[in-house]
């Protein structure tokens, strides 16, 4: 009798359920339409109510890419497109039977990849749509072809050493914000700024040169950050970031660089992608292709990179932490080792620096501050610079900029060394900020 009474009030209940589930799952709708373009890939986000149940196919002449979305309200509309992207010609939709069909209509043939994300703070469930733009990216190749083949030009023809690359990350973007502060800014908001001025002072430095692993508020996947790196030759990357934590009290800067053990699994993924190893390992890895102990050479080659990138890393992250702690409060006082996504390139010394914790209060507003971006970029640029006069790449200008160096030996004057090097004393005299022409045993004198 007690089991008849339980069923008369669990099948009700459970058709109840039922019911709410179907009503639930009936109220998706698309709340927002946003458009995130970079130069070789546009990502299309549709901000949604719930989790999506959607299929998705592609259709030539014309291109477009066709997403059925389910459980969608009778008559519901899609909201103003944010952003536009020279990939996307125009996003329409149609509702029938609880289904919205999603038409974008594409310019050229692209691959694409169609996901769904769970929430995560700013945004809610989202169903991201990804194209790749290969035209985009020959085009973007071939003008920074160009533009490196210009500034080579417009060197001087006595400049034979090349310049010392940085690879500058900025963290986040996109629809990736980052962290974000007690005030509601975006970390991605905070990396861009100070990395561009840090762009900035390194173009303005003879012997170096910058470049921006992103240049915009666009997304670009943590591991293909280091692949773009590595496509320049970069001697050093830095990756631009503003740490977070749960409670507002945590403050200051800290400086991370690869851990051995990453570093260890990365130099095997990389052995076993052997049609990569001369990308991998420049003019070296020609010499040993299709070599019987190719792997056996690709590993030792590779395990010295490691080395000296790590302890170049290790280095620079020195240098930097005492530049920061002359303008900011420092987190940690020495360099920290992790496993980070965009700290995986064993053959590139790559640092992270948390400029401060936008979590914090205090902090947030002092790193939204221009005039404290100005002075996080130039501490950051006098870190990185004194690093490489102290340890230029053998090929640079730095080297050939240090080897042009006398050590005053006895009986030598500056009229003297001013014959021997075919220059005038008064450049050696400006050139070494000299106040008297009288020089001592043992000074050293840069020849201009």
């Amino acid at each position: 009798m007690k089991n008849k009474n339980q069923n008369k009030f669990i099948i009700p209940l459970l058709l109840l359920l039922a019911l709410f589930s179907f009503v639930s799952a009936a109220s998706t709708h698309v709340q927002g339409v946003r458009v995130w373009p970079s130069p070789d890939n546009t990502r299309v986000v549709f901000d949604l109510s719930a989790a999506p149940d959607y299929k998705y196919f592609t259709l030539d002449n014309p291109r477009r890419l066709v997403i059925d979305l389910n459980n969608v309200k009778s008559g519901a509309k899609l909201p103003v497109v944010s952003g536009e992207s020279s990939l996307v010609k125009s996003i329409r939709s149609s509702v029938e039977s609880n289904k919205m069909r999603i038409v974008l209509d594409l310019t050229q043939s692209t691959k694409a990849s169609v996901f769904a994300l769970v929430p995560t703070a700013p945004y809610g469930h989202r169903l991201v749509v990804d194209l790749p733009d290969s035209q985009a990216k020959q085009s973007a190749q071939t003008t920074q072809v160009a533009k490196a083949e210009k500034e080579q030009a417009d060197k001087p023809a006595t400049r034979v050493a090349r310049d010392i690359i940085i690879a500058i990350d900025a963290g986040h973007g996109g629809e990736d914000p980052g962290s974000i502060g007690p005030s509601g800014l975006y970390e991605k908001h905070i990396t861009l700024p100070v990395s561009n001025q840090l762009a900035q002072l390194i173009n303005r430095q003879p012997g170096m040169r910058a470049m921006m692993v992103r240049t915009n508020d666009y997304y670009v996947h943590v591991n293909k950050r280091t692949e773009i790196a590595r496509g320049h030759q970069a001697d050093l990357l830095i990756s631009i970031h503003a740490d977070a934590f749960t409670s507002p009290q945590p403050r200051g800067a800290s400086v991370w660089v690869l851990s051995l053990r990453r570093a260890t699994t990365e130099v095997g993924r990389m052995l076993e992608q052997t049609e990569h190893h001369s990308e991998l390992l420049g003019g070296v890895g020609e010499i040993i292709k299709d070599s019987a102990n190719e792997r056996y050479l690709a590993q030792t080659v590779l395990d010295l990179s490691m080395t000296h990138s790590i302890g170049t890393s290790y280095q620079v992250a020195g240098e930097i932490l005492s530049e920061l702690g002359k303008i900011a409060y420092l987190h940690k006082k020495e360099p920290q080792a992790a496993s980070l996504g965009v700290l995986k390139a064993p053959d590139i010394p790559s640092i992270l620096v948390e400029i401060g914790f936008i979590s914090n209060p205090q902090e947030e507003k002092l790193l939204r501050s221009p005039s404290h971006q100005t002075k996080l970029a130039q501490a950051l640029f006098n870190a990185v610079k004194r690093h490489f006069e102290k340890s230029p790449p053998a090929d640079s200008l730095f080297a050939h900029m240090r080897s042009r160096e006398h050590r005053v030996a006895s009986g030598e004057s500056l009229s003297l060394l001013a014959q021997r090097y075919n220059v005038s004393i008064d450049s050696l005299r400006t050139h070494n900020q000299l106040k008297s022409d009288s020089l001592r045993v043992g000074q050293t004198i840069r020849i201009p």
